[in-house]
């Protein structure tokens, strides 16, 4: 894999679908040999992982991203066939290794589209991880095994996304929803246009040294 990324001049790679907590062992050591090699490493998971291992994950990769399904016990129990708090503590862990994380919430409607449910994630969040954790709200589709939902309104994803700005989280956006405003990134100090997206393409970028270029506050994230 490392020797593939180095022919095709890639910049890091990335550990994905399916949950790579399953093949753990191959992405660590692969994750090691591109460090070595001067790539970067970023993981996309579940977070359903023990600390001992996750901690030793967190000294080879750069940023981990995790699917925190739902805030609620029973959504875990009854959708996921598992249990919330081992996630928690993935995230406090990550948080812990000065690992930058990123935290996904698919928003599916009637299952953990909740107001109550979302304000206490959220505050869950600034005070266990800090306002400057990004956080997704993304649309979910009905498909697989879950058909019978419709997809998320976005009216719904930006009601969770002003919950989130209001109790104080800085980096906060909306996904699977196409080109939408909150798809790039705003200072969380002067408010300026900073990272501006479309897609997967990045049209402007106002960050340098990991700065914002308008005020020169420092923008949490994997820079140059």
């Amino acid at each position: 894999m490392v020797e593939e990324a180095l022919r095709e001049g890639t910049q890091s790679l990335s550990f994905t679908y399916s949950e790579p907590t399953v093949f753990y062992e191959y992405m660590l050591d692969s994750a090691r040999l591109g460090r070595a090699r001067g790539l970067r490493s970023t993981v996309v998971s579940n977070g359903y992982i023990n600390p001992e291992p996750l901690r030793e994950l967190c000294q080879a990769v750069d940023a981990i991203k995790v699917d925190l399904k739902a805030f609620t016990p029973g959504f875990y129990e009854k959708i996921c066939s598992g249990t919330l708090e081992p996630v928690l503590q993935t995230l406090r862990t990550i948080r812990e290794e000065r690992v930058h994380l990123e935290i996904v919430n698919l928003v599916v409607p009637t299952l953990n589209d909740g107001e109550r449910e979302q304000w206490e994630m959220v505050r869950w969040m600034v005070e266990n991880l800090g306002p400057d954790v990004p956080l997704h709200f993304n649309r979910f589709y009905p498909q697989y095994q879950l058909t019978v939902l419709p997809p998320t309104p976005l009216e719904t994803l930006e009601r969770a996304r002003a919950v989130a700005m209001d109790e104080g989280m800085h980096y906060v956006y909306i996904g699977n929803v196409g080109r939408h405003a909150t798809e790039s990134t705003y200072c969380g100090h002067c408010g300026r246009l900073i990272i501006h997206r479309r897609g997967v393409a990045v049209l402007t970028n106002h960050i340098v040294g990991g700065k914002c270029t308008f005020c020169g506050a420092p923008i949490p994230g994997v820079w140059e």
